[in-house]
């Protein structure tokens, strides 16, 4: 197998070959954002066949994103060093050996081992794809266009996974919705080694094994507890876990700026829009699944929708996901400032907000719609400010410079949740009134009393929650606009006059054999 040249090569332009590549490294990951959402049409016959307790049922829904953001950073760093295809590969393997052993669990404890084991996977492969993609592509429209499908196809499969989950519930086994893996990572693993080149760091340093704990030490404990406290509120051990990964964080941070070869370099952020990017991808990422957790609950508790209905309504916003990316790289392309591009992205997202809070507690469409535009803005950003980083990020660090990406999207999304979903939540608490102890905590806990009341108690009940679920809507959307807002001011005066840098006397690697 070929490994990265010396001699530079005069065309910069990728050809038929790499557009192939790239729509072979789409293939894993669809499957890796599909499985953040596959769980949630499975999880009740996993719960009648395996009888998993309370505490394992929360386990086999977060060991893998847990795991997944853990080691994010380590894989990347590792795929620059040994070789970004052949990392894809070795996780390729890894994530059909587990959807495999997924499968076929025979226990909760399996399950959820083998749900770790596809959070390793996923971990090689996410930093891994989006680096080839940057090596790939070194013409800067090429490269930006590239990523524009990359931004859509990960936001995309999010959506995709849990319809996928319920059609497959529905006529097969659970099992199913992890076996439909298996086909798209033979594929990878045959046709990978033919048409993908191999990238590598070639004077990467000795790697730093002792950075591996600390920074899980830092991720881990910030993740679950910003991940916890909007259902479970502001527990000790919470706030423990969090002030915990902090201490990791800077001691990680600290590490990184004395070893002599740092898993994450130091030097990736002088390199100019590097740091900005990162923080405003944050930022983006904030919005988008602090929106998810109104929306999803509000299809299914206050709109009365089906597990599987609500997940083929939420499809429909990506029809302006589909759109968005590419309409920005275009405009980027014609001189459209990407500082400007980003801004308006920003604000569109903002836009989402604003019909999110104008809804009712029969809004079916003003909903979708403000999902959509949410997350087309969402998505704007998201690419823009990826081409930015990777363009701005050397060669051999690209993997790194991946890794740094995804593991912001994850603290963005986990405080999204967090903290717009705790504004909610008191708000609901606040605005419920008079009603037993489990409906006041959450919408979820007033549809369960429900049940058991007589039938005018129980509708007053519903009627009630609802209206306060959406009031706490409102008051989260408003503050989510706000903050979109000024993430927009600051990408208007951060990025003005930022563009990605040409690399045009980058080495280019030789065609990949067999």
């Amino acid at each position: 197998m070929a490994n990265m040249t010396n001699t530079p090569s005069t065309n910069s332009r990728a050809g038929r070959r790499e557009w192939t590549a790239l729509a072979v490294l789409m293939l894993p990951l669809l499957l890796v954002s599909m499985d953040v959402s596959v769980l949630y049409f499975a999880i009740p016959s996993i719960s009648a066949d395996l009888e998993p307790t309370g505490t394992q049922q929360l386990w086999i829904f977060d060991i893998y994103a847990f795991v997944l953001a853990g080691l994010l950073m380590t894989m990347g760093a590792l795929g620059d060093r040994i070789g970004r295809r052949k990392l894809l590969l070795i996780g390729a393997a890894a994530f059909g050996a587990a959807s495999v052993g997924a499968a076929y669990a025979n226990s909760a404890e399996m399950l959820i081992a083998a749900r770790a084991v596809l959070g390793i996977g996923g971990a090689t492969l996410m930093p891994t794809t989006m680096a080839l993609v940057r090596n790939m592509f070194r013409d800067d429209k090429q490269r930006a266009t590239a990523i524009g499908i990359w931004s859509g196809v990960m936001t995309g499969g999010i959506a995709l996974g849990s319809v996928m989950s319920g059609i497959l519930v529905e006529h097969f086994w659970w099992g199913s919705v992890f076996l439909v893996n298996l086909p798209a990572m033979a594929l990878l693993l045959l046709l990978a080694p033919v048409l993908l080149p191999e990238f590598k760091d070639p004077k990467p340093g000795r790697f730093d094994f002792l950075s591996v704990p600390l920074s899980m030490a830092a991720v881990l404990p910030l993740v679950y507890g910003i991940k916890e406290i909007p259902s479970e509120g502001f527990e000790p051990a919470y706030v423990a876990a969090i002030l915990a990964g902090l201490v990791f964080g800077v001691l990680f941070v600290r590490r990184q700026r004395t070893v002599a070869s740092p898993m994450i370099s130091p030097a990736l952020f002088r390199g100019r829009g590097f740091g900005p990017a990162v923080a405003l991808n944050l930022v983006s990422a904030f919005a988008m699944m602090g929106s998810a957790y109104f929306t999803t609950q509000y299809l299914q508790a206050v709109l009365g929708k089906s597990a599987l209905e609500a997940a083929l309504w939420a499809l429909a916003p990506t029809v302006f996901i589909g759109f968005a990316a590419p309409v920005a790289t275009v405009l980027v392309q014609r001189g459209v400032n990407r500082g400007t591009v980003v801004t308006v992205g920003f604000l569109t997202s903002a836009c989402g907000y604003g019909l999110l809070a104008l809804t009712g507690t029969d809004s079916l469409w003003t909903v979708l719609a403000g999902a959509g535009v949410l997350a087309s803005g969402a998505v704007i950003v998201g690419s823009q400010l990826t081409d930015l980083a990777l363009g701005a990020a050397p060669a051999e660090q690209a993997g790194a410079a991946s890794s740094l990406l995804e593991t912001g999207q994850e603290f963005g999304g986990a405080l999204g949740m967090a903290v717009l979903g705790s504004i909610g939540t008191a708000v609901y608490r606040g605005e419920i009134g008079d009603a037993p102890a489990e409906a006041r905590e959450t919408l979820g806990g007033a549809l369960a009393v429900a049940r058991h009341l007589p039938v005018r108690a129980g509708d007053a009940l519903l009627a009630s929650a609802r209206e306060a679920f959406t009031s706490g809507m409102h008051v989260a959307a408003v503050a989510g606009a706000v903050v979109l807002v000024g993430a927009a001011a600051l990408a208007l005066r951060g990025l003005r006059g930022v563009a990605a840098p040409q690399r045009e006397s980058e080495p280019r690697p030789e065609p990949a054999s067999v």
